[in-house]
């Protein structure tokens, strides 16, 4: 991504792009349902096929401590297609990741410095089948409210760990998403 660089330890922006949770917001499936609007409105016009846009990650869970950035999972199948949303996305504000290390996935990010002050958005352009774990993690703890608590005990110790790296932040809740989507899968 043009203007943040990566010393192979740190990204340059690492200081001002930091890991900062907060009490949930009830407005934040409102501000999902306003940019899926926005994106729809683009998308129709491309020769997408089947789309859908979901919300995910921490803001669309009700009660739960986040980083106050609205996560939409643009699910497609289509990757063969998916080129074709990089300049409509980008008119949005987006800046597209370039440089994601999983090349079966298409990441955009709004407001990230030094792009502007802060996250508010990321579009994650997946696969149904990619997505599928995301999305089956969201509802298990839609439904359980021990999950969310435990849940958000490790985030907040995180956070603290890992105020300017989230890879580690990121990284350091694998293993309970991991076990959540196990739980979860078990008993479907």
């Amino acid at each position: 991504m043009s203007g943040v660089t990566r010393d192979g330890r740190r990204y340059s922006n690492a200081e001002e792009d930091r890991v900062e949770l907060v009490e949930y917001d009830p407005r934040w499936p409102a501000l999902f349902e306003a940019e899926a609007a926005r994106l729809r409105a683009i998308l129709a016009g491309l020769e997408l096929g089947s789309f859908r846009l979901e919300h995910f990650g921490s803001t669309a869970i009700p009660g739960i401590t986040a980083k106050p950035i609205i996560d939409i999972m643009l699910v497609s199948a289509d990757q063969p297609r998916w080129p074709g949303l990089i300049e409509p996305i980008k008119s949005f504000d987006y800046v597209y990741w370039a440089e994601n290390p999983r090349s079966d996935r298409m990441f955009f990010v709004k407001g990230m410095p030094p792009f502007g002050t802060r996250r508010t958005h990321h579009v994650h352009v997946r696969t149904p089948e990619d997505g599928h774990p995301a999305l089956v993690f969201r509802d298990y703890l839609r439904d359980h409210p021990d999950a969310v608590a435990r849940y958000a005990r490790l985030k907040r110790e995180l956070e603290a760990r890992h105020p300017s790296d989230r890879e580690a932040y990121t990284g350091g809740k694998d293993g309970f998403v991991a076990e959540i989507v196990r739980a979860a899968t078990a008993g479907a």
